[in-house]
C-alpha cells in the first residue's frame, strides 16, 4: 500500500512520505534517528530500508516505523572471495529496493550511507525519487562516493568536506534530545562516582576496540589515582575480573542515558569515527582522540582527527605511539591544557542539523 496520504508536514513540498536506509554500523544508523523523530512529529510517514542481518532493525524497532529488509553486498577497498557473492547481492538489493520504492511511492529518501544504502539510492534513481544523502566524514565514503552520481544533494559534517557531481550543503550531523539534554549530576548518581572526583570517559567503540581497551585497562592502576573512569568498550568486551574495582565502570553499551554520562565527564579519550568527534566538538568537551590505523579502516579517522587538531580543536594520539604510558602522559596534558581546548572549541559552529536535513527533504521533494 502506497503511503502518500495527504497530511500536513509543517515543511512545504514535504510529502507525507519518506524512505530512509543507511546501515551496516551503528554509527550510519544513529545519526538518522532524530530525522525520523522530526518526521514522525511533523506527521510523515516513514519506512527504513536497511540490511537484513545488520544492527538497523534493532536500532530503529524503538520508533516504531516499519522496517524493510534488503538483499546487500559489502563494498570492499581489499580484495576478498566475498567480494564475488556480494557483486551479485547488490544488483538483486537494487532490484528488491526499486520495487519496495515503486509500492511506497516516497517523495523523497534520505541515505545515511553505508554500504547498505547503495542498492536504495540506485533504485530511487531509477524510480526518479530524489535522494539526500550525509556524510559524516571529513572524505565521503566508498559507498557515498559511488551513490554521488544519484543523489540530489550531498549534507556534510564539515565546511572542508568536498564532492563531485552533487551539491553539498553543510547541515552537521543529527543529536538526539537526551544527548543535548544531558545532566552531569543525574550521570555522576547514575555512575555512583564522587562529586570531588574527575571524570574520564574511555569510548572503545565497536570496531577495532580491542587496542584501546587493552592499553585502557593496562593504565587504569596510574588513571584511577587522579579520576573516576568510564569505559565504554563495546559488546562482549566487559573484562569480568575488573568489574569490582573502585572507581572503575564498564559498559558494553550506553543508550538511554549517555547524554547524563557525557555531561558528567570531565575528559574523554576515543576513536576520530565523526559521530563521536562531532559530539565532543557539540559539547565542548576535551578530548584525546585515538584514531583507526589504516590497516582497519580506509583512513578516514585519522582524516577526521588532523582536521580536528589543525584547528586546535582536538588532541591526537596516534596508535602506532599508543600504550598506557603515552595514554597517561595524553591524559594529564590533556587535562592541564582543557581551558584552552573548551576555549577554542567554542570557534566550532553548532547547527540545528536535523531542521536543516529535514529541509533539505523538502526542497529535494517539491523539486522532484
Amino acid at each position: 500500500m502506497a503511503c502518500d496520504v495527504p497530511v500536513t508536514t509543517g515543511h512545504a513540498g514535504l510529502q507525507p512520505c519518506v524512505v530512509i536506509t543507511g546501515g551496516g554500523t551503528a554509527g550510519h544508523v544513529v545519526p538518522a534517528l532524530p530525522v525520523v523523530e522530526a518526521l514522525l512529529k511533523a506527521g510523515s510517514s516513514v519506512h527504513f530500508v536497511g540490511s537484513t542481518k545488520g544492527p538497523e532493525e534493532r536500532l530503529v524497532a524503538p520508533l516504531g516505523i516499519p522496517f524493510h529488509g534488503i538483499q546487500t553486498g559489502k563494498l570492499r577497498r581489499y580484495f576478498s572471495f566475498e567480494n564475488f557473492v556480494d557483486a551479485l547481492r547488490i544488483p538483486v538489493g537494487i532490484v528488491q529496493a526499486w520495487r519496495l520504492l515503486a509500492r511506497l511511492r516516497p517523495a523523497v529518501v534520505f541515505s545515511k550511507g553505508g554500504f547498505v544504502s547503495f542498492p536504495v539510492v540506485v533504485g530511487a534513481w531509477l524510480k526518479g525519487v530524489p535522494v539526500v544523502a550525509h556524510e559524516s566524514d571529513l572524505t565521503p565514503g566508498l559507498a557515498n562516493r559511488l551513490a554521488q552520481r544519484f543523489v540530489t544533494t550531498l549534507c556534510v559534517n564539515f565546511e572542508d568536506t568536498r564532492a563531485e557531481h552533487v551539491r553539498v550543503v553543510v547541515t552537521g550531523t543529527p543529536l538526539r534530545g537526551q544527548l543535548l539534554d544531558g545532566d552531569a549530576t543525574r550521570g555522576r548518581q547514575r555512575l555512583g562516582t564522587a562529586a570531588e572526583r574527575p571524570v574520564l570517559l574511555v569510548v572503545g567503540g565497536s570496531l577495532g576496540a580491542t587496542k584501546l581497551n587493552e592499553t585502557v585497562r593496562a593504565a587504569l592502576e596510574r588513571l584511577l589515582v587522579d579520576y573516576d573512569v568510564i569505559h565504554v568498550c563495546g559488546v562482549g568486551k566487559v573484562d569480568a575480573s575488573l568489574c569490582t574495582l573502585a572507581g572503575y565502570t564498564q559498559r558494553e553499551y550506553v543508550s538511554d542515558d549517555w547524554g547524563d554520562l557525557i555531561a558528567a565527564a570531565d575528559l574523554v579519550v576515543s576513536r576520530a569515527g565523526a559521530n563521536a568527534l562531532y559530539e565532543w566538538l557539540t559539547l565542548g568537551k576535551p578530548h584525546l582522540l585515538v584514531p583507526l590505523p589504516r590497516t582497519a579502516s580506509r583512513g578516514d579517522q585519522i582524516e577526521n582527527a588532523a582536521y580536528a587538531e589543525s584547528r586546535g580543536w582536538s588532541m591526537v594520539l596516534p596508535e602506532a605511539t599508543l600504550n598506557s604510558e603515552t595514554l597517561v602522559a595524553g591524559v594529564a596534558k590533556l587535562a592541564a591544557l582543557s581551558g584552552e581546548y573548551r576555549q577554542r572549541m567554542q570557534a566550532f559552529r553548532r547547527r540545528d542539523s536535523t531542521s536543516l536535513i529535514v529541509e533539505e527533504l523538502s526542497k529535494a521533494a517539491l523539486a522532484g
